[in-house]
């Protein structure tokens, strides 16, 4: 079964060529570090002891945000390494200061590339973050005895099943796995069944808060504008979603002054398409990188740059988290949670059901519809409380996390 998976990955890379101009002419690739991913690395190595985690995207990353800077100060790690494979989580990675973490994109998962990449950054560690599961990387990093931890792990059912149609395949590639953090209990069942040698349940890394205060703060003027308005946003919104919100606002409109709707799309590059659409609405709209001063005849502000999301939902009562409409498994809701925010979201939510779970026990999510049924839920008072208690778990969580991969750095995978 490897061996056809290598098959199918040699025939997938003699169509890259293709498949790098195209994503290049639609600018989703980095024109300078596309090589990366063929293991051209465009950063240093530094001498001595290397960490390496490894995430999907901007979620992903920023999740271990936290962990990165607990890392930062030990004198014993002398680099971290840091691999997305996303142009937009290298953007927001580069928002950080870092004095010994690079980033470089994760290379094609081949014999050879993965081969090539290891011989040059010979990491003491591999911590991979939640399903990013890769069969010749894995294969590899087991043959060269680096250990590796799955760290908040997450799984579906659906992402499961899939793992089991291909059973031998599937136990051949998780028991290279050293240990595996999951964020959820059912994860955890998952991991035992598919052969994971060890599964330690601690819990969600996303309740732990970044503590970044630069990545926080508002404009002057965009605080004073949003301070005068009654603002609510809609976060990691696809395709159809912005409709969605734009009859939200018409709703609200019709007994709310001073009205303000921030939208965050997920994919920065459909913005021309999303104002196209909201201007059909007869709705007057403004982006975030024009950087217009006067919001006071505004009625939609599109957030078109990246890495903002977390300051805008610092500054809001109220947040509807996209993917939920559409079917997407919806979008983690912690973040604008953490900050006392209301959350709001459609019934698609398959991804983050654990997380929905506890707000909606909370009381601070609530499933919603139509535009008009959204429109009547909205506020724009926060809960500081509810706000400040998942912030105590995330603390409890994030410390947790970190006494279990300090002893496994000390104990068995600290080379000298």
């Amino acid at each position: 079964m490897f061996f056809l998976y290598q098959i199918i990955v040699s025939i997938i890379i003699l169509i890259t060529p293709l498949i790098l101009i195209y994503r290049l002419i639609k600018n989703k690739e980095d024109k300078k570090r596309f090589i990366e991913k063929f293991s051209f690395p465009t950063k240093k190595k530094r001498e001595g002891k290397l960490i390496w985690f490894h995430g999907a995207s901007v979620g992903e990353l920023l999740s271990v945000i936290p962990v990165i800077k607990h890392y930062e100060k030990k004198k014993s790690i002398d680099q971290i390494l840091v691999t997305s494979s996303t142009l937009s989580s290298s953007k927001v990675f580069q928002k950080f200061k870092f004095k010994k973490t690079i980033h470089q994109f994760y290379p094609i998962d081949h014999l050879y590339f993965t081969n090539k990449f290891l011989n040059y950054w010979k990491p003491n560690l591999a911590i991979f973050i939640e399903s990013e599961i890769w069969p010749c990387m894995f294969k590899k990093l087991k043959e060269r005895n680096i250990n590796l931890i799955l760290l908040n792990a997450r799984f579906t059912k659906k992402t499961f099943d899939r793992w089991m149609k291909i059973k031998f395949f599937s136990k051949s590639i998780f028991e290279k796995i050293t240990i595996a953090f999951p964020q959820n209990n059912e994860t955890s069942t998952f991991l035992k069944k598919i052969n994971t040698a060890k599964v330690n349940f601690i819990g969600n890394l996303k309740f732990a808060e970044n503590k970044d205060h630069t990545q926080n703060k508002l404009s002057d003027f965009l605080k004073i504008e949003l301070k005068n308005k009654k603002v609510w946003v809609a976060s990691s919104t696809h395709k159809n979603e912005e409709i969605f919100c734009a009859k939200t606002h018409l709703e609200l409109k019709k007994k709310t002054k001073n009205l303000l709707t921030i939208i965050i799309p997920r994919h920065i590059h459909r913005v021309k398409e999303i104002v196209s659409e909201l201007n059909k609405y007869n709705l007057k709209v403004v982006c975030h990188s024009s950087r217009k001063k006067n919001l006071k005849k505004i009625d939609i502000y599109i957030v078109d740059t990246f890495g903002e999301t977390q300051k805008f939902h610092k500054n809001s009562s109220s947040v509807f988290l996209g993917g939920s409409i559409i079917n997407r498994g919806g979008q983690n809701p912690l973040e604008a949670a953490r900050y006392g925010a209301k959350i709001f979201h459609g019934p698609n939510i398959d991804n983050f059901k654990d997380i929905y779970a506890l707000l909606k026990n909370l009381n601070i999510s609530k499933k919603i519809s139509t535009p008009k049924q959204l429109a009547s839920f909205i506020v724009f008072k926060k809960n500081k409380i509810i706000g400040n208690k998942i912030k105590k778990m995330g603390t409890k969580i994030l410390n947790k996390t970190l006494r279990k991969l300090d002893t496994y750095i000390k104990n068995e995978y600290k080379k000298t």
